[in-house]
């Protein structure tokens, strides 16, 4: 017998760039001030149509509305747990939240990194959250430091090149 029961996902941590914090707060005034009453003027439309259990717009309607209220909830909890960092540490040669972080691996190939919230992580971009293993090798490191990231084909080791905390 299955059951539906998953355990509940670690918590991610409460760090987040000022321009990630402004992002999720854009997108909770974008859902609360203009789709949210956009939807529920169609299901009122809809609801007036007459039979609602064979309206498809007012059921689909009625969905999209749980589903906006479900992640205006979750931003707006999101918003009240997340810290602001918007200053640079002290060690500005030290890998922490914020940096950007250039890598070199052993074939030669160089990458960089910028170090963020699990809310604002951009693979494309190179934000990799806080959260992740090659982040996590690389907190509290220096330039010149090799870290080893274990990755699911194989460990790979990396040396640090540059660290800066400025915007790209």
């Amino acid at each position: 017998m299955s059951t539906r029961y998953r355990p509940p996902r670690p918590p991610s941590s409460a760090y987040i760039t000022p321009a990630g914090a402004a992002k999720l707060r854009a997108e909770l005034d974008q859902l609360w001030l203009v789709e949210r009453p956009r939807v529920t003027q169609e299901v009122a439309d809809a609801a007036a149509q007459g039979d609602r259990s064979e309206n498809a717009e007012y059921i689909y309607g009625k969905r999209r509305l749980r589903e906006i209220d479900r992640r205006v909830r979750f931003l707006t909890k999101r918003l009240e747990a997340v810290k602001i960092v918007n200053e640079a540490p002290t060690d500005p040669e030290r890998v922490f939240f914020g940096a950007w972080v250039s890598v070199e691996d052993e074939d030669g190939e160089s990458k960089t990194y910028r170090i963020v919230g699990p809310d604002e992580s951009n693979v494309e971009n190179g934000w990799i959250s806080m959260d992740a293993p090659m982040a996590r090798s690389l907190m509290g490191k220096r330039i010149g430091d090799d870290v080893t990231v274990m990755r699911p084909k194989g460990d790979c080791v990396y040396s640090i090149t540059a660290v800066r905390y400025c915007a790209k």
